[in-house]
């Protein structure tokens, strides 16, 4: 089998294959050529060539978001690694095992007017859980196994983004037969640390409360088993939150925060519903509104369960828990006690009455990105993986019915608008169920490049929400008369998917009102012999307008059931 000729480069390959990381994405470039020809003649790797770093980084994320194991994506020296940042950011807050694997010029060429050259080494440090800088000279080769090691275990144990610096030496394309023995150093499988006397303080707290409340953020689909599930909906003092980006659900539980905390909107509901302790557990949470209520009315105790991070994101946080959320509830199940209260009951049936509500005002909604969205979601048939963009995309859809058998995913990370349609095409690569995007304009266009690549499956299906600016500006605070909103804001614009999808093969659909939405959507998820686009148009100015409004009459109809 044909092989680099730079033992260097051997060495990088053979440890890709010793830890088990098998998706590798390259983007073209001379430097990283040993690379290329390592991972390219060895069938062991499944290779992907995509040109734009960026979108080469995201794209890998989403596979590795979806296998749930580290990728690797590869690139040249120079300005390439620098456009792996922003997804190097999102992985690393996501915890997502991105390994970036970046070819260099040796020391003695930096710095000295060389082309495609820059201070690579600890350039992606700030998110990064591990840096490998390797060195060209053989006579390193044991340092270089040493750090070899480190860094993809890390990768692997801590599910974070690692960086791997190599530099080479021309000649780059000289092959050889001549093999290396990597020398293997087997990662320690994650542990949960659960300590019991701080277990001991949860469950007395927990056990005595009456106003529970159990907050959950993003979540893999199946992460918590069904029996916990059911040990939380059964407690009438917990009243347990999610999101569409949970992937939890129960009939006890509510998964429309921004509409329970405007219901809850005067001082003695809010007094009602702040909880004596709260429990969360999952990535980063979507709504705004609960993380104003519960900085402003934080809980007497604050516990989190994950087994890499706890953030204390409400200011009051008791103990987080370095563990796993089954082994955490396995610990204490024998131990809980339910609690005779109202505390659940009593949101779970505002929320009822939330529902009818919404429902009335959707049936007579002008035709705007809220009204679409919500036939877009009821049209998605089950059993999808579903990727939502960020900005207005993500929070339409926490106000919106989801089903229990979809997947649903974000970067929510850093919440980024830049790289959410490399990271569903990634993530319809690697899950071979039918997968779906939903995306804003500006979102779509700021990465348009996710589209130039050959892996595109034919089941793939996109649908735009294109309001002809950023829309979000409009419905969060701010001067929207002041002369400089629009241009700096908004941004408004009358770009068009079309021609975009005929420069790279996409099926491309458009509606501009509720009954060509209705025709179109109808037959969108069939099959078809290439992945698809659909475009709905709506009005810019119009939209915040019916989201607002949907708000204020909320709270009217909250006043008026007192």
């Amino acid at each position: 089998m044909r092989k680099p000729s730079i033992a260097l480069a051997r060495y990088i390959t053979e440890a890709c294959k010793a830890k088990g990381i098998r998706h590798i994405v390259l983007s073209p470039g001379s430097r990283n050529a040993p690379l290329t020809i390592g991972y390219t003649a060895d069938p062991y790797f499944t290779c992907y060539s995509v040109v734009d770093e960026r979108s080469a980084a995201f794209f890998a994320l989403g596979i590795a978001q979806q296998i749930a194991a580290p990728v690797a994506v590869v690139c040249t020296s120079g300005s390439a690694v620098l456009n792996y940042h922003p997804a190097v950011a999102e992985a690393y807050y996501s915890n997502v095992p991105l390994v970036v694997i970046s070819a260099d010029r040796p020391t003695s060429k930096l710095d000295i007017g060389d082309g495609q050259t820059i201070r690579q080494v600890g350039v992606l440090s700030n998110h990064t859980t591990f840096d490998a800088n390797l060195s060209d000279n053989e006579a390193d080769a044991r340092s270089n196994t040493y750090l070899l090691n480190r860094a993809l275990n890390a990768a692997i144990t801590e599910s974070l983004p690692v960086h791997i610096n190599a530099p080479f030496e021309e000649p780059l394309y000289e092959t050889t037969t001549e093999n290396v023995v990597f020398e293997n150093i087997p990662p320690s499988p994650p542990t949960s640390y659960l300590s019991e006397s701080h277990l001991e303080d949860f469950l007395t707290r927990w056990n005595a409360a009456s106003r529970k409340m159990v907050l959950v953020g993003v979540l893999a689909p199946g992460s918590l088993e069904e029996k916990y599930v059911r040990m939380l909906a059964e407690d009438p003092s917990v009243l347990v939150l999610t999101e569409t980006t949970s992937n939890l659900h129960h009939p006890q539980f509510v998964p429309y925060i921004d509409k329970l905390i405007t219901a809850a909107h005067t001082p003695e509901m809010l007094s009602d519903l702040r909880p004596e302790i709260l429990l969360t557990f999952g990535g980063m949470v979507v709504s705004k509104k609960i993380k104003q209520f519960l900085r402003e009315s934080q809980p007497a105790a604050h516990y989190h369960i994950d087994l890499h991070k706890g953030y204390d994101t409400y200011f009051c946080l008791t103990h987080h828990f370095r563990s796993q959320v089954n082994a955490f509830f396995r610990a204490i199940a024998p131990r809980w006690q339910a609690v005779a209260s109202d505390y659940q009951q009593k949101w779970l049936q505002l929320m009822g009455e939330v529902a009818a509500v919404q429902q009335s005002y959707l049936a007579e909604a002008p035709f705007s990105d809220f009204k679409a969205l919500e036939i877009v979601l009821s049209s998605i048939p089950e059993g999808y993986n579903l990727q939502l963009a960020n900005s207005s995309t993500v929070r339409y859809a926490q106000l919106l019915p989801s089903k229990s058998s979809w997947r649903v995913w974000c970067n929510r990370g850093t919440s980024g608008i830049d790289g959410s349609t490399s990271t569903a095409v990634g993530a319809a690569v690697a899950n071979k169920k039918p997968t779906a995007i939903v995306t804003g304009d500006l979102s779509f266009f700021y990465d348009s490049n996710a589209l130039w690549n050959n892996y595109i499956p034919n089941s793939f299906k996109m649908i735009l929400l294109n309001n002809g600016g950023g829309g979000i500006f409009r419905i969060l605070p701010g001067d929207k008369s002041d002369k400089n909103f629009e241009q700096f804001f908004e941004t408004p614009h009358h770009l068009s998917a079309e021609n975009f999808c005929a420069t790279f093969g996409i099926r491309y659909q458009s509606a501009n009102d509720l009954s060509s939405l209705k025709e179109k959507i109808t037959s969108f998820f069939n099959e078809s012999n290439k992945p698809t686009l659909l475009e709905i148009f709506t009005e810019r100015e119009k939209n915040d307008k019916v989201l607002l409004n949907y708000f204020a009459v909320l709270k009217k109809f909250v006043l008026l059931r007192r």
